[in-house]
C-alpha cells in the first residue's frame, strides 16, 4: 500500500466516522443526561449541579506552513499548535469538543469563538434546576481553572484562600477538575496519532482526525459499560413560538446577562463552600 493511498484511506475513514456517529457520540446532553451528570458528579465529587469540567489541550502541528507559523506559535510552546476545547464528565465522556483555534490563543479566546453556549443563548438547552445549601439555581455549571471568566456558568477555585473552608473547597475543586485533564491523557494515550506532531498540511484534515478520535473514544467508554439510555440520543426538535427579530435579540441579550452574571457565580461558589464543608463534617 502506498503512502498516499494509506493517507487518503485514513481521511475517508475519518469522514465516514464523523458522518455516521458524531451526532450521537459528540452531542449536547439531553435532559436525561443532565440528571445523570448531576447525580454522578455529586456522588463522586460532592458537587451538586455540576455538568463537567472544561479545559484546553494543544496538538503540535509539524507541517504548519512557514507563512502561518507566527499565528500558531506561543511562548510556552516550541512549535506551532492547534487547540482543542473540551468538556468531560466524571467517567471521561467528552460532551463538548471544539477544535481548530490557532495555538497562539489562550483558553479565553477559544471560549469566545466556541459554540459551547450557543444552545443556551438560543433558548434550545433545557433548564434543569438544582439546589445547593438550600438555594435554588436554574442551570448547571462547569469547573474551570483561574483563567476562565467569572461567569455564572463556571466555578473556579480561590486564588488566595483566607480560611480553612475556602482552602478545602479549592482542593476539592482542583481534584474534581482533573476529570478533563485525565480525559486528555487517556485520549492521547489511546491514539498514537495525537501523541505525535500532526503531519497534515490542512487544519480541516486535523479537525477530522481529532473529532474521529473523540468519537471512537466515547464509543469505547460506552462499550465498557457507560450505556446511553435507549433512544436517549434522539432529541426531539424544540418547538419555538415565532418571535420578531427584536424579541429574539432581547431574549439573547437577557440570556447573555444571565450567563455572565458575576453575582450568581459568587453565590454558587459560596454555597458550594458551605455544602462541601458540611459534607466534610458528616464524614
Amino acid at each position: 500500500m502506498s503512502e498516499r493511498f494509506a493517507r487518503e484511506s485514513l481521511h475517508n475513514f475519518c469522514r465516514c466516522i464523523i458522518d455516521l456517529y458524531a451526532n450521537v457520540y459528540v452531542r449536547e446532553p439531553t435532559l436525561h443526561d443532565i440528571h445523570r451528570l448531576y447525580e454522578g458528579h455529586e456522588r463522586i465529587h460532592g458537587f451538586p449541579g455540576m455538568l463537567g469540567s472544561i479545559d484546553c489541550m494543544h496538538w503540535a502541528w509539524a507541517k504548519c506552513p512557514v507563512a502561518w507559523r507566527g499565528q500558531y506559535m506561543r511562548g510556552d510552546h516550541s512549535h506551532p499548535t492547534i487547540m482543542l476545547e473540551a468538556v468531560a464528565s466524571y467517567n471521561n465522556w467528552i460532551w463538548h469538543a471544539y477544535f481548530g483555534v490557532a495555538g497562539s490563543n489562550n483558553d479565553i479566546n477559544v471560549l469566545n469563538t466556541s459554540d459551547l453556549f450557543n444552545s443556551m443563548l438560543n433558548e434550545e438547552m433545557p433548564d434543569d434546576p438544582y439546589q445547593i445549601n438550600g438555594v435554588h439555581y436554574s442551570r448547571g455549571y462547569y469547573l474551570a481553572d483561574g483563567i476562565y471568566p467569572t461567569w455564572a456558568a463556571f466555578v473556579k477555585g480561590f486564588s488566595s484562600a483566607v480560611d480553612e473552608k475556602r482552602t478545602y473547597f479549592t482542593k476539592k475543586q482542583a481534584s474534581a477538575r482533573k476529570d478533563v485533564e485525565r480525559t486528555f491523557g487517556i485520549l492521547q494515550g489511546r491514539w498514537h496519532i495525537l501523541q505525535q506532531p500532526a503531519q497534515a498540511y490542512e487544519v480541516n484534515i486535523m479537525r477530522q482526525l481529532m473529532y474521529t478520535c473523540i468519537v471512537i473514544h466515547n464509543i469505547i467508554i460506552e462499550d465498557n459499560g457507560y450505556n446511553l439510555a435507549e433512544n436517549d440520543w434522539v432529541v426531539e426538535p424544540v418547538q419555538h413560538i415565532q418571535h420578531t427579530w427584536i424579541d429574539r435579540c432581547d431574549a439573547r441579550a437577557r440570556r447573555t446577562r444571565e450567563l455572565r452574571d458575576r453575582e450568581v457565580h459568587e453565590g454558587i461558589r459560596s454555597d458550594l463552600v458551605e455544602h462541601l464543608w458540611d459534607l466534610r463534617d458528616d464524614l
